[in-house]
């Protein structure tokens, strides 16, 4: 695939991903709903965080031609999906909970404030 289909791929999964996040931190927890939306999130996030891979960086530096900082998010996920399904399965909803808000906060919403930066293509896309 091309970078431009991988970021199309990519947004294609990150913005439903945000609003199905966003959903979910404000409405109740635990219920049903709550449950399979929150699967649906964390299936949304991993698959993002997997297409990040194979999109290389053209900002900062480089580690083996490829990786740049940016990436450092998408093992982020790769941490915090599992601990927080681990934590919820084992009853540890407050470990769940710093888990989940951590993702969004770290995956989301800062990973998705340097995807507008000058030199970015989602701030070309935006501002040019």
């Amino acid at each position: 695939m091309t970078y431009l289909q991988l970021a199309y791929f990519h947004l294609a999964t990150v913005l439903p991903a945000f609003f199905i996040a966003t959903y979910l931190l404000i409405n109740t927890k635990g219920t049903p709903r709550h449950r399979l939306l929150g699967k649906a999130y964390m299936v949304l996030m991993l698959v993002t965080a997997l297409i990040t891979l194979f999109m290389p960086a053209h900002i900062g530096p480089l580690f083996l031609d490829h990786f740049g900082l940016i990436h450092l998010f998408s093992l982020l996920v790769f941490y915090l999906i599992p601990n927080a399904i681990l934590a919820i399965r084992t009853g540890d909803v407050v470990r769940h909970k710093s888990s989940m808000v951590g993702l969004y906060i770290g995956g989301l919403v800062v990973a998705g404030s340097f995807a507008f930066m000058p030199g970015r293509l989602l701030h070309t896309w935006l501002f040019t």
